[in-house]
C-alpha cells in the first residue's frame, strides 16, 4: 500500500463538502492507495505521471511513485477551474 500525501488545496476543499461527499471523495483516495490506476482513472494528457479519478461530480488529480500517492487537486468535475489551477501548479 502506498503512503498518502495530500496537498493543502485539496484537503481543504474536501473538508468543506457536505458528510457524504467528504466521505465520498476519502473512501476514493483511500482506494487509490491500494490500486492507483483502476479502470476508472485516466493519466492526463501532457503531464508526466498525473492521473484524474472522478467520484460523482467531483474531480481528484494525482500523481503516483513507487512509494506514495499525491492528492495535488480537487474541483468539480464539470468545472475548468481544477485545470487552471493545475497550469499554475506547474
Amino acid at each position: 500500500m502506498l503512503t498518502l500525501d495530500i496537498k493543502p488545496q485539496p484537503a481543504n476543499f474536501i473538508k468543506e463538502l457536505p458528510s457524504k461527499q467528504c466521505k465520498q471523495l476519502y473512501v476514493a483516495i483511500l482506494e487509490l492507495m491500494k490500486n492507483p490506476t483502476p479502470h476508472d482513472s485516466a493519466k492526463l494528457k501532457g503531464y508526466d505521471n498525473l492521473y484524474r479519478k472522478d467520484i460523482g461530480e467531483f474531480r481528484i488529480i494525482y500523481r503516483i511513485d513507487n512509494t506514495h500517492l499525491f492528492v495535488s487537486l480537487a474541483g468539480k468535475r464539470n468545472d475548468d477551474d481544477i485545470y487552471k489551477k493545475l497550469r499554475n501548479l506547474q
